[in-house]
């Protein structure tokens, strides 16, 4: 099975965001690789509201080898396939988020929905920490994804 994005090869995705999010008003953009939680940092500030969204290849590489699992007929060991998962997942999620980035500014553009309700739980509180995170320890509920 093929999993989405297992054929995204280059970080022109990050290209896009950047230009997507320039356009809509972004006054500083940028990426950051996390290469030992294997994920990557996208943080813009808008208007003066600081977003910050983090993206796990961990899930993607599960899914791909849920899809995908390693048996003894293949050429790399069990360990190397399970890297390359992550190493592939680690594109990915390039091109996750340049999709969702303009599926979410296309919604503010068309007063679907406002820049508070697309992004508020990605922004971040005086002490720097993603509205999200704040939400969970409240809570007591573990959210999934990506933010820490």
């Amino acid at each position: 099975m093929t999993t989405p994005y297992s054929r995204a090869t280059s970080t022109k995705a990050r290209e896009d965001v950047t230009m997507m999010l320039r356009r809509f008003g972004c006054e500083q953009i940028g990426f950051m690789d996390d290469f030992a939680d294997h994920s990557v940092l996208l943080a813009f500030t808008h208007r003066g509201r600081q977003v910050q969204l983090r993206a796990s290849a961990k899930g993607w590489a599960a899914l791909h080898l849920k899809a995908n699992p390693w048996s003894r007929s293949r050429k790399l060991s069990q360990a190397q396939w399970e890297r390359a998962a992550l190493d592939q997942g680690m594109i990915a999620v390039n091109s996750i988020l340049r999709d969702w980035t303009k599926a979410q500014v296309t919604a503010i553009e068309t007063g679907l929905m406002s820049f508070e309700a697309v992004f508020a739980v990605h922004m971040l509180l005086p002490d720097g920490r993603p509205v999200l995170e704040r939400i969970a320890a409240l809570t007591g509920i573990e959210h999934q994804g990506a933010s820490p």
